[in-house]
């Protein structure tokens, strides 16, 4: 995998030098007022590199598209590639990430960069002066550049991961696409301003800027932080059993998969997988304790108390302002479609998405993880218990999603038979499991 990654990387290079080679080519010319706004617009960018956050895995969030654009506005033409380069490099340099890392950061921002150019020119942009209103030019410009950035990083994401490039597409550009779409005003009045008022005047702009920046990423390592908090008070839950060490997170990782195979939106994505994460929250009561602990079948009276953990979920989270939205999916992800599950015996649609989701997740990850009376399944046997219970355990239309595309053949591929799953699962027969998770 590496391997590919460095192919990859050495391909983004060449592409960024040949681009780089082409804007020289047609607008080879260099003079002192294209040098001077590139040098500010670059320094400009250094800081916002400098004030940039590390997101989800192997992304890097900072505003450094703004000045960079805006540069590229005043001057178009090479050198305004160059400049991007270098500055890039110096805000690298400050970091502490792989050499590969870096150099694959410079060479796709100049590429981004080189292609933004090319595309204003060929819409019939030219270099930023006084009496320039917002145009076509400058969207295709934002729109070029964005879309080679974000599917430069997705891509170098996806080589190195093994992963779907549009799942990783949508899943880290998603959220922000609209945002950066929205700052197209502020890339040409920052041009604007440099080539109305001057250099000093796009600073005082750029400060209140930065600090929206900063505010954004407060919020976001805050919520990062609750996040962790979460899995922390899930992981010590799980602690007690040692058969369910790790289920929750794994619960949460793979709902997320299916609802975006399933096109739910971005914000909805995540809350699913928070809702997923809790899921089993309840067995925190002493209640559950000595049942959780047991390597043997359970008795009917056992499998009653059992069957009222997603209440005493949904009660826990009902105290948190904050998931109220959660608490329908938690409650419900052990009703069965045909209203045979618990606790209130509801079906069909009646059961919330996001609980039928749950409840896919929750029986893949039984499956897949070992027992001390079975190993864990392989892909067949998923596939063939999925069918058995399509449209008496699971929701057809999501089943047929999963047995006929890639996610399920992935979802079982990432298990692993250290990974252990939920209490509960139900073996009828030792030859062959049916399988129906119940607590």
């Amino acid at each position: 995998m590496k391997r590919l990654v460095q192919v990859y990387v050495a391909v983004v290079t060449l592409l960024s030098i040949a681009l780089l080679a082409i804007v020289y080519r047609v607008w080879p010319a260099m003079d002192a007022s294209s040098l001077t706004a590139v040098v500010w617009f670059a320094s400009l960018g250094v800081i916002a590199h400098a004030l940039g956050h590390q997101m989800s895995r192997g992304t890097f969030g900072a505003i450094t598209f703004i000045p960079f654009l805006a540069g590229a506005l005043v001057a178009p033409n090479w050198i305004a590639v160059v400049g991007v380069g270098i500055a890039v490099l110096i805000g690298e340099a400050l970091t502490d990430r792989h050499a590969l890392k870096r150099a694959f950061n410079i060479a796709q921002h100049c590429l981004a960069i080189a292609l933004a150019i090319l595309a204003f020119r060929g819409a019939g942009g030219h270099a930023m002066a006084v009496g320039d209103a917002l145009g076509l030019p400058h969207v295709t410009m934002l729109a070029v550049f964005l879309a080679t950035n974000t599917l430069a990083v997705s891509g170098v994401i996806a080589v190195s991961e093994g992963r779907n490039l549009w799942q990783v597409w949508r899943k880290n550009t998603s959220a922000t696409l609209a945002y950066d779409l929205l700052s197209l005003p502020i890339v040409f009045l920052f041009a604007w301003i440099y080539v109305r008022y001057g250099a000093a005047w796009t600073s005082a702009l750029a400060v209140p800027l930065l600090g929206v920046r900063q505010l954004y990423k407060t919020n976001w390592q805050l919520e990062q932080v609750n996040q962790e908090m979460l899995q922390l008070m899930v992981a010590a839950i799980e602690a007690r059993d040692p058969y369910t060490s790790g289920h929750s997170r794994r619960v949460s990782h793979n709902a997320k998969i299916i609802a975006r195979t399933l096109g739910v939106g971005g914000r909805q994505v995540d809350r699913i997988g928070v809702a997923a994460l809790l899921h089993d929250v309840g067995k925190i009561h002493e209640v559950f304790a000595p049942i959780l602990r047991k390597p043997d079948r359970l008795t009917p009276e056992e499998r009653a108390i059992m069957e009222t953990h997603p209440i005493k979920s949904a009660e826990l989270v009902q105290n948190a302002s904050q998931l109220k939205d959660l608490i329908a999916p938690i409650r419900h992800h052990h009703e069965n479609w045909d209203g045979s599950g618990y606790p209130d015996g509801i079906a069909g649609d009646a059961i919330p998405l996001a609980a039928r989701i749950i409840m896919f997740a929750d029986t893949i990850d039984a499956m897949t993880t070992d027992r001390p009376y079975r190993l864990a399944l392989g892909e067949s046997d998923v596939r063939r218990e999925l069918t058995r219970l399509r449209g008496r355990q699971f929701d057809p239309t999501i089943c047929d999603v999963l047995l006929q595309g890639t996610t399920l053949s992935h979802l079982v591929r990432t298990q692993t038979s250290a990974l252990t799953p939920p209490f509960g699962l139900q073996v009828t027969d030792p030859k062959r499991p049916k399988l129906r998770v119940q607590a």
